[in-house]
């Protein structure tokens, strides 16, 4: 499937640091028309390139530009942080629209300050935490051959996330899979490459290439969230 990405501009990044510097409407209203051309439309494209990617090997993530793609305008609202703009290109990627809200996904970030890759569950609610948890302690030889797999961690790097102190309620401290049971998250998050990579349409195999050796972990996590959805949570 042929895409029309061919890289951001120059001008959509020298937008994005202009932004950062006057993160204010009076500065971004006048120009607006900045951001839809230079930013949004290859944004749009680049998503495109990735969904065309997804056909691939993970035909179910394929996602609607207009439901990959996050507003450039913030929710300041709980925020100590007023600025009004962010100074990113995001977009994030789930089975459906539907499950968005219960399902782990994929999410890429692009600014000129740093290129994010990640992929996995960031806020899980108690429900969706205790479910991945089973799913762990039931199956961890499964679960260790994926995290573990040296091939996956060279390309998509450690699986992170933050972790208790002790074991979950219900849990025993000595359990085999204790190291993973603990953890609040379950996520990749990758940071490595160059911004300057977004100006190239190589920017697209990059991204690919680690949620293709993100799937796996990904739809085992999946594996637990199908069974029993909560009515919100936050995932990427």
């Amino acid at each position: 499937m042929a895409t029309a990405f061919r890289g951001f501009p120059e001008a959509g990044f020298d937008f994005l640091r202009e932004l950062k510097e006057n993160n204010q409407r009076d500065w971004f209203q006048p120009r607006k028309e900045i951001y839809e051309s230079a930013v949004k439309a290859p944004m749009t494209d680049l998503v495109e390139a990735v969904n065309a990617e997804f056909a691939r090997f993970a035909p179910e993530y394929i996602t609607d530009p207009k439901r990959a793609m996050h507003r450039i305008y913030r929710d300041v609202r709980f925020s100590k942080n007023k600025d009004p703009y962010k100074t990113n290109s995001s977009a994030s990627f789930h089975v459906s629209a539907e499950e968005k809200e219960s399902m782990a996904g994929y999410y890429f970030s692009v600014s000129p300050f740093q290129i994010e890759i990640a992929a996995g569950v960031y806020m899980p609610q108690p429900a969706q935490m205790l479910a991945i948890r089973n799913r762990i302690a039931d199956r961890f030889d499964e679960w260790t051959a994926l995290v573990e797999n040296k091939a996956r961690k060279k390309v998509a790097g450690e699986l992170q996330g933050d972790a208790l102190t002790r074991p979950p309620k219900g849990f025993p401290k000595d359990h085999p899979a204790d190291f993973w049971i603990r953890k609040k998250q379950w996520l990749y998050w990758d940071t490595s490459l160059e911004p300057a990579l977004a100006l190239s349409p190589k920017i697209v195999k990059e991204i690919t290439r680690r949620f293709e050796a993100m799937y796996p972990v990904i739809q085992f996590l999946n594996g637990a969230l199908a069974v029993r959805r909560p009515n919100h949570s936050d995932f990427f």
